[in-house]
């Protein structure tokens, strides 16, 4: 089996996409868009590390469903190599997302087979032979999937591989607690951390960009902290990184859509800072489309 430059592993789902143009009243109609696209964190900075030129490999559980389908055709379109175990205990995982007149979204993470995957799922030719591993936050605060992640982060570091991991939700942390959190993502050893401002905030209790990444350093020794900062771009390796001011459509999936950019730069032998503006530039493309995925890209 060829190398890969990036493995990742984690999510694979679908995203239900509703949005309005309008403002929506409580217990009212309205008429909107209603899509099914393509998401899961982990999948989404896969499929972006690979627009952006990358080999990618992909670690995943779907259901034994028609979207299980979709999901393997979708992987193979976007040019990945992809393992994707399916279960018949749980349908593949989707997510209700809902975009509102201003552009923000929520979300309903419905618990998917992208939940029950295990160690013995993960195949460890596609860690070893890759050169980066990325993990999300996801993958982490339940087990499984928990076991089958930190199985992958054994074998990448057995296999002298870098790693990347991105916090993925500031509530899940906040429930779970920092001290826990710490000592359960301290030992992955990640090369490179993706965490929004907010994520940001709660981990390190600093509010400024150059101090959040300041203490995510010291709380990740020999990592590099690109921070995450939606319209107003990135900080990273102490400078801002600034974004285009453009109309946001949707926001999903744009922090992924940065790791994916980022890391494909990044591997490619761009320092971080040129990485990120790279991936700054992604990400603004990103959301002026909708979905995480939006076709035409590059």
């Amino acid at each position: 089996m060829s190398g890969f430059d990036l493995c990742a592993i984690g999510d694979y789902c679908w995203d239900v996409f509703v949005s309005t143009p309008d403002p929506l009243e409580h217990g009212g109609d309205a008429l909107g868009q209603v899509e099914l696209v393509p998401g899961g964190s982990a999948a989404n900075t896969a499929v972006w590390a690979a627009r952006c030129g990358a080999t990618v490999a992909f670690i995943g559980m779907v259901g034994d469903d028609p979207l299980g389908v979709m999901a393997a055709d979708d992987l193979r379109r976007e040019g990945l190599t992809a393992h994707l175990p399916t279960s018949s205990e749980r349908p593949t995982g989707a997510v209700a997302s809902f975009v509102d007149h201003t552009g923000e979204r929520s979300m309903v993470t419905g618990v998917g087979a992208d939940h029950l995957l295990q160690p013995g799922d993960v195949p460890a030719e596609l860690v070893t032979t890759s050169r980066h591993l990325h993990v999300t936050g996801w993958s982490l605060f339940g087990d499984p999937p928990r076991g089958a992640a930190l199985r992958a982060v054994e074998l990448a570091q057995a296999a002298g591989a870098t790693i990347s991991f991105d916090p993925s939700a500031h509530v899940l942390i906040d429930e779970l607690g920092v001290a826990a959190f710490l000592e359960m993502t301290v030992p992955l050893r990640p090369t490179v951390i993706f965490p929004n401002r907010t994520e940001g905030e709660v981990l390190t209790g600093a509010r400024e960009p150059e101090a959040i990444v300041a203490r995510l350093g010291e709380l990740y020794p020999g990592s590099v902290a690109v921070l995450k900062l939606d319209t107003e771009g990135a900080f990273v390796d102490g400078e801002h990184v600034p974004a285009a001011a453009v109309t946001a459509v949707d926001t999903t999936g744009a922090g992924d859509s940065f790791a994916g950019a980022f890391l494909a730069a990044w591997l490619a032998g761009a320092d971080p800072i040129a990485a990120a503006r790279a991936a700054v530039d992604v990400a603004g493309w990103v959301v002026q489309r909708v979905g995480a995925r939006p076709p035409g890209y590059p």
